[in-house]
């Protein structure tokens, strides 16, 4: 039977052959089918891994995870620093600006025997972050990246270290071939592309392009491709157009976990299940809440499922009256009961994984420290200022 949400964009997309796609080998592990779940702030926690992976194998990476406050041992970067008790292989996303805290935090997490692999985000378009000069900001120091990479590698032993990045700041200013040969020179043991800039943001489609260049650039460690998997199919496109190792999954998954069963069937070479119905989804997205109260509490887990409740319904008749009345729930009994309330046998809608969620559209001039740009080849985030006066 066709698959019911396959879309135009995908509908003559051949699957998966035999032998044609491998594992992706990050150090000691290797990972097939060669899909990762993106870091996402507020998002990829435990209880939200632990709903994705039982739809199907990968590496599950978590939230982003602050160096120097998991060095001072601070509650709640500990908290986000979690995996649940039966989770492997354990995969941490660390944001650093500073070497020294970088270093410190690897160090410390090798050391407890907390992780399988660590993460580094040089990719946030954030104000708050690139105002500091961090995430996406850093790669256009490149001896600061190479700086802060040579640290987090040197303190992981036999852990392996990827990064994560952008195109760039923006289209004058683009950054992933340094980003990628430093991570070569400096021993990361994979590299993942986000195709747009800073200044994109989530607007307009993934330069797929990009991610071809990289790995052209990238010969001696995997490269994964991110942006714009919203279906399965979407995957085998990327990585047959590209050439890339592996893709990264991001706002796809957000509301439709099970997309990492589909992408398990057409590496398999599979043609996907049928996606749930309303009331399948119902029972994925309690499931989900469930989990996130005994890891948070109750109150502040209702706050923080709001955003998925509109994921997981986005699509559905009438779902902007029920996403309503679930941004106001407070507790569990009353979000099953608002759930259960629709029509739990309404087919899935056949254009709903393409439906946006998470980030919107939109593009920014990107905020970064005064001066932080006159001089690119310093190896700190401290912007540089020149006197006028002094011919510089």
């Amino acid at each position: 039977m066709e698959h019911v949400y396959k879309s135009e964009l995908n509908r003559d997309v051949p699957l998966g052959r035999p032998d044609e796609f491998a594992a992706i080998d990050i150090g000691p592990l290797s990972v097939w089918p060669p899909v990762v779940l993106a870091p996402m702030a507020g998002v990829t926690n435990w209880p939200f891994r632990m709903i994705c992976r039982r739809f199907g194998a990968g590496l599950y990476v978590s939230e982003m995870v602050t160096a120097r406050p998991l060095v001072e041992g601070r509650a709640k970067t500990l908290m986000l620093a979690e995996f649940g008790e039966d989770e492997s292989p354990r995969s941490l996303q660390l944001y650093g600006v500073d070497s020294h805290y970088v270093g410190e935090a690897v160090k410390w997490l090798v050391g407890e025997g907390q992780v399988d692999h660590i993460d580094m985000n040089f990719g946030c378009p954030v104000p708050k972050v690139t105002r500091k000069g961090g995430g996406s900001a850093i790669p256009a120091k490149p001896r600061l990246l190479a700086k802060i990479v040579r640290a987090a590698v040197q303190n992981a032993g036999a852990i392996p270290i990827t990064i994560k990045f952008r195109m760039g700041i923006d289209e004058t200013l683009p950054t992933y071939e340094d980003a990628g040969r430093i991570a070569e020179q400096e021993g990361c043991a994979a590299v993942a592309l986000h195709a747009r800039t800073a200044a994109q943001l989530y607007d307009g489609e993934a330069q797929w392009d990009a991610i071809a260049r990289l790995k052209h650039h990238v010969r001696t460690i995997p490269v994964l491709g991110n942006g714009d998997i919203w279906e399965a199919h979407d995957a085998l496109r990327m990585m047959r157009s590209t050439g890339c190792d592996g893709v990264v999954i991001g706002r796809g998954c957000l509301g439709r976990p099970w997309l990492f069963r589909d992408l398990a069937d057409v590496f398999e070479g599979r043609e996907p299940q049928n996606p749930p119905t309303f009331g399948e989804v119902v029972e994925i997205a309690i499931e989900h809440a469930t989990l996130l109260s005994e890891w948070a509490g109750e109150a502040p887990a209702m706050r923080m499922f709001r955003r998925h409740s509109s994921w997981y319904t986005k699509g559905f008749r009438g779902s902007a009256k029920l996403r309503a009345r679930l941004m106001r729930v407070t507790t569990l009994t009353e979000l099953e009961e608002v759930l259960r309330a629709g029509d739990q046998a309404e087919p899935f809608p056949p254009d709903a994984m393409r439906v946006p969620r998470g980030k919107t559209a939109g593009r920014q001039k990107v905020s970064l420290p005064e001066g932080f740009l006159q001089n690119r080849l310093i190896d700190d985030t401290s912007p540089v200022y020149v006197d006028p006066g002094s011919g510089g």
